[in-house]
């Protein structure tokens, strides 16, 4: 072989991603393939690879985040890394999975709300009228009998009508009440503007909840880091990559958790959530804290106990956090 196609051959085993020679079947500094597949059936394959790559991560860690997960957090920290899903994706992809459980389990309660019915009930009657007008243009083009659909459209157009008076009457009740009577009244008027503004507007102001909820959910991890360091300040074989590991995977395990007590709700097991919500998550605490750092059962239970009153702490914060964030 001549010099020239030497040196053609060798420029041709070299890594399409990092030019490093390639030496087998893939390359020994970035790991990519040597042979490049160009074929919609191959793009087919990776998705499929792809997918169930994530599910065998997936299944091996999901069980011990929920039996396990004090295990899981020390497997984690002390190197396993390539066996068990990451901390930060579980906790991004459980914030996902918990809000799109509540959005699809959340409905709008009218019972209690009189301007919410009568705007329903509004427009049943506009959609009751158009439907009776479009019957009876058509039996006036096709040359029937119009008597009946047209005492059935006058009846139609009172009822419309009796219904918008009754919401223009409701609307500026509501409206008076509003202005002369505010629901809230902290004595700062920018405060008790957004405050109000956000109770005339339940709603709006749960759909903006929601959304600061989500794209403010990083925050929790900041906001827990120093409760959970203060109760391991004297050991000093631990680091915030510890702690962040834990907490980390106990936050998914609580995302987990609210979109099973969501869709529990939603099927109208209350009772059953009841006792969830009071049992599951010190239990849960317990097993990790003494899984994760390796403590006895009575150091377990009071950090378990503390861990617990700083959650109540850390919810409070970033629920007004993402409150401010909303009605502002």
């Amino acid at each position: 072989m001549s010099a020239v196609m030497k040196e053609v051959v060798a420029h041709e085993k070299r890594c399409a991603n990092c030019a490093t020679p390639l030496a087998g079947k893939f390359c020994g500094a970035c790991g990519q393939r040597s042979h490049l597949h160009k074929s919609l059936l191959h793009l087919g394959e990776e998705i499929v690879h792809g997918l169930l790559h994530f599910d065998a991560k997936g299944i091996r860690t999901l069980p011990m985040l929920v039996a396990y997960p004090g295990e899981l957090t020390r497997r984690y920290v002390d190197g396993q890394r390539t066996r068990f899903v990451s901390p930060l994706g579980l906790f991004l992809f459980m914030v996902f999975l918990m809000f799109f459980v509540a959005s699809l389990t959340s409905s709008t309660d009218l019972k209690n709300d009189p301007k919410a019915q009568l705007e329903k009930q509004v427009a049943n009657a506009k959609r009751s009228f158009e439907q009776t007008q479009a019957e009876l243009a058509q039996r006036r083009a096709q040359g029937n009998d119009t008597a009946s659909a047209q005492q059935e459209l006058d009846n139609d157009r009172d009822a419309l009508a009796t219904l918008e008076r009754a919401g223009q009457f409701v609307e500026s009740k509501v409206g008076n009440v509003s202005a002369d009577k505010p629901g809230v009244n902290t004595g700062n008027q920018a405060i008790d503007s957004a405050l109000n503004h956000a109770l005339q507007n339940k709603e709006l102001t749960a759909y903006k909840l929601k959304s600061a909820g989500a794209k403010f959910s990083f925050l929790l991890l900041p906001i827990s880091l120093p409760f959970i360091w203060l109760l391991f300040c004297r050991r000093r074989d631990l680091t915030m990559y510890d702690h962040a590991v834990f907490a980390l995977y106990s936050l998914s395990f609580m995302l987990l958790f609210c979109a099973l007590m969501y869709a529990l709700s939603f099927a109208g097991a209350g009772e059953i959530v009841g006792w969830m919500v009071v049992l599951v998550p010190p239990l849960h605490m317990f097993r990790q804290l003494r899984g994760a750092y390796a403590l006895g059962r009575w150091s377990a239970t009071w950090r378990t106990m503390a861990l617990m009153f700083s959650a109540s702490l850390v919810l409070l914060a970033y629920f007004v956090l993402i409150l401010v964030m909303s009605v502002r």
